[in-house]
């Protein structure tokens, strides 16, 4: 593996039983970097994650971790017995070895430090998903990894949370990985987008995958009614795309992009 990946993952495949579940699929993960994994329900996007994690072993092809990598990891869902009085900080704080001001300074980063003494029953959708995120940080992690983190939380929470994604991207120098259902609400915090439906359909520049006849098929009717809802496309211009494997690739004067 290049020493330029944190994690890169080759012609992955995985069948169970006589299910096919992901069929060769490769990524690369770029030091500071934020790649979003989009794809319909079934897809197997929550599978390629635990294939990243190392709680899924596949059928074929192969993985390369950085060695030592640190990782932190937002599930999908996360529950807590409402029986059991746990207030925010005490739950970050669970198994850490991490002083009280290091805990602190992480609840100001990601803007929870009003939640602090709140019980963890009594959060939002939004709330919970930054004090996960909290936990997450305290590891010092070079790649973050979230199943879904907008779900459960509106609209306006949701851009806000993908703005924090990016601005931790700037300020912790580490990288992003995603999954999410709606590549719009994404695009002005993805460096690279990948759309999965058991193979890899498509990836590159958000703004390329929009674009892309099977993302279109697969989301046509979703992005009609988002472009209606006022939801508009994020745009911005650029001299580079990416090839299959998520590289740069530089464009020249003539390039239509």
């Amino acid at each position: 593996m290049s020493s330029e990946y944190l994690i890169s993952m080759e012609n992955i495949s995985l069948t169970i039983g006589e299910r096919k579940i992901l069929r060769q699929v490769s990524l690369e993960i770029l030091p500071e970097s934020v790649l979003t994994i989009i794809g319909p329900n079934g897809a197997g996007k929550s599978t390629l994650l635990k294939i990243l994690l190392g709680l899924q072993a596949v059928s074929s092809g192969r993985i390369i971790r950085k060695p030592n990598i640190h990782i932190g990891y937002v599930p999908q869902k996360f529950t807590i017995d409402p029986l059991l009085p746990l207030t925010v900080e005490r739950f970050v704080r669970l198994g850490r070895k991490e002083d009280k001001f290091s805990v602190a300074d992480i609840f100001a980063e990601i803007r929870i430090s009003h939640l602090a003494n709140q019980t963890m029953q009594r959060l939002s959708g939004g709330e919970l998903q930054r004090v996960l995120l909290a936990r997450a940080l305290l590891g010092e992690p070079e790649l973050l990894v979230l199943d879904e983190p907008a779900q459960g939380v509106d609209v306006q929470g949701q851009s806000e949370l993908y703005q924090l994604l990016a601005e931790l991207k700037h300020s912790r120098r580490c990288s992003v990985l995603l999954v999410s259902h709606d590549l719009h609400l994404v695009m002005a915090s993805s460096d690279r987008v990948l759309c999965l439906n058991q193979h890899v359909c498509c990836s590159g520049h958000p703004e390329d995958v929009s674009r892309h006849p099977e993302y279109q098929q697969l989301f046509g009717n979703e992005l009609v009614g988002k472009l209606a809802d006022g939801l508009g496309v994020y745009t911005h211009t650029h001299d580079y795309c990416h090839d299959t494997h998520g590289s740069v690739v530089q464009l020249d004067d003539n390039h239509d992009h």
